[in-house]
Formats: C-alpha cells, structure tokens, sequence
C-alpha cells in the first residue's frame, strides 16, 4: 500500500478539518497518483472533499465505525477486518491512503511506500502526519527539485519502507 500526503515543517497536515495549504501543483500530483485507484480514508476526510462526495474517477473506501455510514458511490469499512476484505479485491500497488490524520497513524505500518509534499514552513496544525525522518524503517528514495508557489517552497519526496 501507499500512503500520499502532505506536510508542513512540522509534519502538520491539517487544522480544523481542512489541509494547511493549498498548492496546485500538489493537488496535480494527488490526482495523477491516484486517478483509477483505491483511495483510502476516513469519514472526516471524504466530508472535507469538495460537495463531500468522493473523488471521482477512483475506488473511494471510507473507515467508518459508525454502523450506519454509508454515504453514496462508495465502500465503507467499519473496522480493519472489513478494510481488509475490500483491499484483498485490489493489487497493494494501486492502494492509496489520503487520511486524515487517525487513519495515515492506523494504515502507515500497512505501508512501503509514501509520498510526502515537504512544505517548508510552518502552520497552525492540528493534526500531524508521523515524522518519517525520524523513523528508522523509512528512507528517502527521490526528492523533486525545490519548488515555489508564491512564497512557499516545496519538495515532493518519496519514501520507501526498508525491509519490505
């Protein structure tokens, strides 16, 4: 599985439900990461995309525990084992979790590979994603060049799992 994401200096990736930022390149990326995949999230995530429908043009999988979630052109999983029997329908490599920030701290041990937008700076988070820099099962494996977007820089940086 995967995991895409992005984060502040701080590996912040969220406040009062919604992204710290917003850069067009990187919304660019997460869509061309994950059109015709799985995308995996929870319910506070799917309710923050736009119309708080899911993404078109994927298979869009909602961690929910509450026994009556079922929200419209999705699969809803309510515990691990039912997360489990809808991803073994899929191929790992096409299996993306989006978040929020319960779900990447559940599924990133599930993972091999992220995807991280570095964004150097610092916001007012909420929620943060876990340092990768400090966890010695990850390594970075490509970093983009540095990118702007007014006056914020940024890099896109692949981690993989050591051991996998």
């Amino acid at each position: 599985m995967n995991i895409i994401v992005a984060v502040d200096a701080n590996w912040g990736i969220g406040k009062d439900g919604d992204l710290l930022v917003s850069i067009p390149a990187d919304k660019k990326f997460f869509r061309q990461e994950t059109m015709g995949k799985v995308v995996v999230m929870g319910r506070k995530t799917l309710e923050s995309l736009p119309g708080g429908r899911p993404l078109p043009g994927r298979v869009n999988v909602v961690l929910s525990r509450d026994p009556e979630y079922a929200p419209k052109d999705t699969l809803v999983a309510h515990n691990e084992e039912e997360l489990d029997k809808i991803l073994a329908e899929y191929d790992k490599e096409d299996v993306y979790v989006i978040g929020g920030g319960s779900i990447y701290k559940l599924l990133l041990s599930r993972c091999s590979l992220a995807h991280v937008t570095k964004i150097d700076r610092a916001y007012e988070a909420d929620t943060w994603f876990p340092n990768l820099d400090e966890d010695p099962e990850w390594e970075i494996t490509g970093i983009s060049d540095e990118q702007t977007y007014f006056d914020i820089t940024y890099h896109f940086v692949r981690y993989e799992r050591k051991n996998k």
